[in-house]
């Protein structure tokens, strides 16, 4: 049996017809950068986002950093972000010339651990830091509400990083209110909709969520070259629009998102419930948030890799999600980190390896996937 960590055909085949009609009738209008469909796609994301704006834009790594520049974030300016995630967190920051500053994660949640960041906070540092980047890993919301009271206490912009988790949501602890979703409570978020999302393009995509009025128009300018009007560059801008063949494959894949998070969330509880028992940690899902599931993310005493190749090899498409800790990349050598310095995530990246999990997903294909992983960790 071949089951790959994600199936677009199966998805987009039910929805072929929705999607080509919207396909074509961007081609009949030739609008194809910003304009009417993605300022409609982008009103019904912010609606679906229960924010005030959303803006539209290239991907979901253009998305962080000019997210950065709109919140002031210049050359020098540190930005913490977890030692533990996808390239683009850090790489985003970089880009402009600000400098990342590395965080530990926490054990259970894989997300950026509030104590390492107090730490980093609470001592002198090489730069001033002037944000973070808490990244909501593998489809749940880090813990906002430890950031937010780091943030407040030390005057930091907060931009999160909902690549992943597009959909999840965050209950804030102590108060009556509402659960807010990923990329809405601190001052602005990044989502990205390239292609393997749980909401995904024909392509790449992403966009900059907020409630702050000013933030928006700045977002808006930066994106299209500097200028508001055409041809009146009002500030150093770039190219990083939104394609409007994308937003309307948005749109439409907007209305079935919540359905296929449910079928996610319903597939992770049948892997917890069969994987109990294991020598394998299942994923922790702390009270203040939802899962969505982008990855279903297990921790092995074993070594990760050989776990991945045994699944490989019984055609299983198990990734590792990531291998090598950002502070231990060639790239970010210069910023002088030791193997050592973050040893959650250094754990981690030996110890954990994905599943398979989406919405299209047999009966047939799942209880191979258990079979074969109970097999293995029972060999």
């Amino acid at each position: 049996m071949k089951i790959p960590a994600l199936d677009l055909k199966k998805q987009i085949a039910p929805l072929r017809g929705e999607l080509d009609s919207a396909i074509k009738e961007v081609i009949d209008n030739t609008s194809f950068i910003l304009g009417a469909y993605v300022e409609k796609f982008e009103k019904h994301l912010a609606e679906y986002c229960r924010v005030k704006y959303a803006v539209g834009v290239s991907n979901g790594t253009d998305a962080l950093s000019l997210s950065l520049l709109a919140l002031g974030i210049k050359s020098g300016d540190g930005v913490i972000c977890p030692a533990f995630t996808y390239y683009a967190t850090a790489g985003a920051a970089a880009a402009i010339g600000a400098v990342p500053v590395f965080a530990d994660i926490d054990r259970d949640t894989f997300n950026i651990s509030v104590e390492s960041v107090n730490k980093i906070l609470s001592k002198k540092n090489k730069v001033k830091i002037k944000a973070i980047i808490p990244v909501h890993l593998y489809g749940q919301c880090a813990d906002m509400d430890g950031i937010i009271q780091l943030a407040r206490k030390y005057k930091l912009k907060v931009l999160e990083d909902a690549a992943q988790s597009f959909g999840a949501e965050f209950l804030p602890a102590g108060r009556q209110v509402k659960a807010k979703k990923s990329g809405t409570i601190g001052d602005c978020g990044a989502v990205s909709f390239y292609p393997g999302k749980n909401l995904g393009a024909f392509g790449d995509a992403g966009a900059v969520l907020t409630n702050n009025k000013v933030l928006a128009e700045k977002l808006k300018v930066l994106r299209n070259q500097g200028n508001k009007n055409t041809y009146y560059h009002s500030v150093l801008g770039r190219n990083n629009r939104m394609d409007t063949l994308q937003a309307v494959v948005l749109d439409v894949k907007l209305r079935y998102l919540d359905e296929w998070n449910r079928k996610r969330q319903e597939i992770a509880r049948y892997y917890n419930e069969e994987l109990a028992g294991l020598a394998l940690k299942t994923p922790f899902v702390p009270g203040y948030t939802t899962h969505i599931y982008h990855q279903y993310t297990l921790r092995t005493l074993r070594s990760n890799r050989k776990f991945m190749d045994y699944l490989q090899g019984r055609g299983i498409d198990s990734r590792v999600f990531y291998p090598v800790p950002l502070h231990l990349q060639k790239c970010f050598q210069y910023l002088g980190y030791r193997k050592g310095d973050f040893p959650e995530a250094e754990q981690a990246a030996r110890q954990a390896f994905t599943l398979p999990i989406y919405p299209e997903l047999t009966a047939e294909e799942k209880d191979y996937i258990i079979q074969s992983v109970k097999e293995f960790a029972n060999g």
